[in-house]
């Protein structure tokens, strides 16, 4: 999560208007707008690597693969983020060129400045979409991937990945392996 920018206490509707004159991404949460800061090499590149398997995965199919510029609307928590991965199935979403609200499965590349914000609260509003299956958050450092799956009884269960081993994502029947998702990524 980005620093916070001057409290202007927008509206939802307020924040689309602003935003769409902004030259930076902004996320919006409840009236709170945070500019969103640049990625590091790594983390576009790991980015990058999902969506590459992604949207060849899917091509041809009912579901689309979108990048970090995808802003998706969370209506039970009155806001409005940019993941660095989204997967949506859903026609409406299909409908709507600037906004996606029904996403099957998101994916977060952590930062160290956001790590703690997309595991915690960003997770809890995430957690309120019903169309969402999956969240996936990859760890740069120990190369490890984290995904939380929804089970048939509603409940979030961890299916950790740790480094070298091929990462499943049930929401799409996607495995991607290590090699795949860390391509071209040097090590530190």
């Amino acid at each position: 999560m980005g620093l916070a920018a001057e409290n202007l206490g927008f509206t939802a509707a307020d924040y689309l208007a602003w935003e769409a004159t902004q030259v930076d991404r902004h996320e919006y949460l409840d009236g709170e707008v945070f500019a969103m800061a640049g990625a590091e090499d790594r983390h576009v590149t790991v980015a990058g690597n999902c969506y590459v398997n992604l949207r060849q995965h899917l091509s041809g199919g009912p579901c689309r693969a979108y990048m970090s510029d995808m802003r998706l609307h969370v209506a039970a928590a009155n806001s409005y983020f940019y993941p660095d991965v989204l997967v949506t199935c859903s026609a409406q979403d299909h409908a709507s060129a600037l906004v996606k609200t029904e996403p099957r499965l998101i994916i977060e590349v952590l930062s160290p400045s956001t790590a703690a914000y997309d595991r915690g609260l960003k997770f809890s509003h995430y957690r309120s979409l019903p169309s969402l299956q999956e969240y996936a958050l990859i760890d740069l450092d120990t190369r490890s991937t984290d995904v939380y799956r929804k089970g048939a009884d509603g409940l979030w269960v961890l299916h950790p990945f740790a480094r070298g081993e091929v990462v499943e994502l049930a929401s799409v029947a996607l495995q991607i392996s290590a090699e795949q998702l860390f391509a071209d990524v040097l090590e530190l």
